[in-house]
C-alpha cells in the first residue's frame, strides 16, 4: 500500500471498490468507511419504489436509523422486518416471516429487499428474495467482518435444518455490496475474531503471500487497526470475487471455498446452531483438514503447525468439542451438501496457499484424524 493511499485511509476519505464480473449480473463490492449513510452508492441499484430492509433485534437500534434516512431522500415505500439474533434462527420461520411481511405490505417483483446484517441476516433475506415472485433485487449491507469477506459475496442464500446447515436455499447475487468498516466498530470481540477464519481461509486456498502478510500483521489485525483491516478484506474480496466469477454455482472451483467447512458444519450442527459461531467451528474444521492433508502425504507437520499457530495467533479454536467423537461426525458429515453419488468430497491441501477437492479419501485416513481431534490434540 503506497503512503498516498495510507494518508487517505487514515483521513477515512478512501474507498476501494471491486467487481464480481458475471456479465449482466455482475455487481460491484465497496470496501470504506462511512458507506452505510453514502445512500448515493446503493440508492442507484434499487428497482422500484418498494424496499423492505432487513435488520435483527441488536442491529435495529444502531443501523436501521441511517439506511432508512438515506432511503428517505426519495420517494420510496420503505418498510423493514426485525429477525431475533443469531444462528438459531435462521430458519424456514425466520424466511417465512420476510415472505409475509412483502405480502402484506402488496410489494411487487420490481421491489428490493436490502439484508442489514451479518451472515444470518443476509442469507435468510437473500434467499427470501431469490424466492419471492421468483425473485426480487437484493442488497447486501453486511455488519459483520465474515458476512463482509464471505458470505455477502457470491450469491449463496438459504437457511439451515435441524439435520444439517444450508441444507435449503438458492443462488442468488445482489446487486451491490457495501463493506463499511465503521459497522466493525460496533462488533463484539468473539464475533469479530469469527470473521478472521474466514480470512485466513483465502490464504490456505489461493495465496501463500497472503499467508505470509497474515502472519506477519495478525496483531494489527486483532487490534482492528484500519490499513490492515482494508487490506485483509480487500484480499479476501477479490479472491472471492474471482472465484465466484469463475465457478458461480459451485460446480469446480467455487468448491475450494469451504476449506474447513464440513468438519465445521458438523460441529455446528452437533453442538447446535449458535452455541459455536460459524467461523470457530470453520478455524478447527480447517485444522482438521491439515492433519489430514498432512497424512495424505500432501504437506508436512511444520505446514500443519504453522496453520494451528496462525489460528492460535488469531485466537481461534483449534480443535474438536470436548464431547464430540467421530462417529457423530461421520453422521453428519454424509448428510454434508459437498457429498456427491454417496461419496463424501473433502477440500484438502495441495500444499499451503493451494486447495484441491478430493471425493477419495481413504476412509481410515479420514478416521485416524477424526479419532486424533475427537481423543485429544489437546
Amino acid at each position: 500500500m503506497n503512503q498516498r493511499f495510507l494518508k487517505r485511509l487514515q483521513q477515512g476519505r478512501c474507498m476501494r471498490t471491486l467487481k464480481v464480473e458475471l456479465g449482466k449480473r455482475s455487481y460491484p463490492i465497496h470496501i470504506g468507511r462511512g458507506l452505510l449513510e453514502n445512500g448515493g452508492l446503493w440508492l442507484e441499484h434499487l428497482t422500484g419504489p418498494q424496499v423492505m430492509v432487513v435488520t435483527n433485534e441488536v442491529l435495529a437500534p444502531i443501523y436501521l436509523e441511517p439506511v432508512t434516512r438515506a432511503l428517505a431522500s426519495r420517494e420510496l415505500d420503505v418498510a423493514s422486518v426485525t429477525l431475533p439474533d443469531g444462528e438459531q434462527h435462521k430458519t424456514l420461520g425466520s424466511f417465512e416471516h420476510i415472505i409475509d411481511a412483502l405480502m402484506t405490505r402488496g410489494f411487487g417483483r420490481d421491489c428490493t429487499v436490502i439484508a442489514l446484517g451479518g451472515g444470518v441476516i443476509g442469507d435468510v433475506a437473500g434467499f427470501a428474495a431469490a424466492s419471492y415472485q421468483r425473485g426480487v433485487s437484493l442488497i447486501q449491507i453486511p455488519t459483520t467482518l465474515l458476512a463482509q469477506v464471505d458470505s455477502a459475496v457470491g450469491g449463496k442464500t438459504g437457511v439451515n435444518h435441524p439435520k444439517g446447515k444450508n441444507m435449503i436455499g438458492a443462488f442468488h447475487q445482489p446487486r451491490c455490496v457495501i463493506a463499511d468498516l465503521d459497522v466493525l466498530d460496533t462488533l463484539g470481540e468473539r464475533e469479530y475474531r469469527a470473521g478472521l477464519a474466514e480470512i485466513i481461509k483465502y490464504a490456505l486456498i489461493a495465496d501463500r503471500e497472503f499467508l505470509a502478510w497474515l502472519e506477519q500483521h495478525m496483531d494489527e489485525l486483532l487490534a482492528r487497526e484500519p490499513q490492515a483491516l482494508t487490506h485483509a478484506i480487500e484480499v479476501s474480496c477479490q479472491t472471492k470475487a474471482d472465484i465466484v466469477a469463475a465457478d458461480e454455482r459451485e460446480s469446480g472451483q467455487r468448491a475450494l471455498l469451504n476449506l474447513g467447512h464440513t468438519f465445521g458444519h458438523a460441529i455446528e450442527t452437533a453442538t447446535g446452531y449458535g452455541n459455536w459461531l460459524h467461523g470457530e467451528a470453520v478455524a478447527a474444521g480447517m485444522h482438521m483438514a491439515a492433519d489430514l492433508s498432512q497424512r495424505l502425504g500432501l504437506i508436512s507437520p511444520a505446514d500443519v503447525n504453522r496453520v494451528r499457530q496462525l489460528l492460535e495467533a488469531a485466537r481461534l479454536p483449534t480443535t474438536a468439542p470436548a464431547d464430540m467423537d467421530s462417529a457423530t461426525f461421520l453422521q453428519l458429515m454424509a448428510s454434508d451438501k459437498k457429498v456427491l453419488n454417496k461419496k463424501l468430497r473433502l477440500v484438502i491441501m495441495a500444499k499451503l496457499g493451494q486447495a484441491l477437492l478430493r471425493d477419495d479419501i481413504p476412509s481410515q485416513t479420514l478416521q485416524a484424524t477424526l479419532d486424533h481431534f475427537c481423543a485429544g490434540a489437546r
